[in-house]
């Protein structure tokens, strides 16, 4: 089992004292620099040139300033653009301009991992990474809470990496809930195996197989749509809340029994395999390999998947019910 970390566990006065380069101003960027600023923290935001996000920082009062010349003037330079993007900016804008004994953090493990990004020996190179999307980071923060997050040490060049990533974790609001420290490694291949197999892949394949199955039995879309799609934030939200026996608990005594009679049937050894295949092409860099190729190739597969999945009825049928559900938005 690993220690979690909190707030009690961290020094605050280390990132307070520090100049933060946050490069990238999109939902992530924004949610942590606002987060650092309101923690005490004194934040520059780097952008590439042309960058939309400019006006939205300095809206919000930030000193906006060029990669290159955020990098050149911080402590502590922290990469929050997408993983496709990362490598250009690091090469063009960061690797020339990061001072000796300067961290060098990510939230995400990917450029490191798959050897993308090589940084100098003489920073540290950390990572900080909040388990929830930028908007919830922020919208936490303000309410009192935080997400969870992972902290992990690649290279600890000034011997005090550790103790920083728990103070940058600290000023983003991960302490207030629990910080675990973790490998680039085991957060990259976690993570991907995840969003593939579970969070993103799974769900949404599971949901609309499910929704297609009772439309092609002769329901009515709607009432599938209802019943595959729409419900299954209730459950997750029960699930998220204290666990799946508390999900078990207030559900029906019919759903329990069924979940536990058909569950197996649908997540057999098979699917389990399949998996386990998943998961070796995650870690022996297949999947990094093909999204660095389809990035390159201007992303054309994601293009057609794209307009293949807008086009469904199960999209059409959603988007036609949550007119009438304001709230969600």
């Amino acid at each position: 089992m690993g220690r979690m970390y909190y707030d009690a566990d961290c020094n605050p006065e280390l990132i307070k004292g520090m100049k933060v380069a946050v490069i990238g101003y999109g939902a992530q960027g924004r949610a942590q620099a606002l987060n650092l600023r309101e923690s005490g923290v004194d934040v520059l935001i780097g952008l590439y040139e042309g960058s939309k996000s400019a006006e939205v920082a300095k809206r919000e009062s930030f000193t906006v300033l060029s990669a290159a010349d955020a990098t050149a003037q911080a402590d502590f330079v922290v990469m929050l653009v997408n993983d496709e993007k990362m490598k250009d900016i690091y090469e063009e804008s960061v690797a020339p301009n990061i001072k000796a004994g300067a961290a060098l953090c990510f939230a995400h493990g990917f450029n490191i991992r798959y050897g993308q990004i090589t940084p100098p020996g003489n920073i540290d190179v950390i990572m900080v990474s909040p388990k929830g999307v930028g908007n919830v980071v922020r919208s936490d923060y303000q309410a009192g809470r935080g997400v969870p997050g992972l902290i992990a040490i690649e290279q600890d060049a000034t011997g005090n990496a550790k103790e920083l990533s728990l103070s940058y974790a600290w000023a983003i609001g991960c302490g207030r809930c629990g910080i675990l420290q973790t490998t680039f490694a085991e957060e990259t291949e976690t993570d991907l195996f995840a969003e593939q197999c579970v969070l993103c892949g799974g769900v949404t394949a599971l949901m609309q197989a499910g929704f297609e199955t009772l439309v092609e039995a002769g329901y009515q879309p709607e009432s599938a749509y209802f019943e595959c799609v729409h419900e299954m934030k209730l459950i997750i939200d029960l699930v998220a809340a204290k666990g799946f026996a508390y999900m078990r608990d207030a559900i029906s005594d019919t759903a329990e029994y069924g979940d536990y009679m058909i569950g197996p049937r649908m997540i057999t050894p098979a699917i389990k395999a399949e998996m386990k295949k998943v998961l070796a092409e995650v870690k022996d860099g297949t999947f990094a390999k093909n999204w660095i190729a389809e990035t390159a190739a201007g992303k054309p597969n994601m293009a057609k998947f794209r307009a293949e999945q807008t086009d469904t009825l199960v999209e059409e049928v959603g988007g036609r019910l949550r007119k009438n559900m304001s709230w969600e938005d």
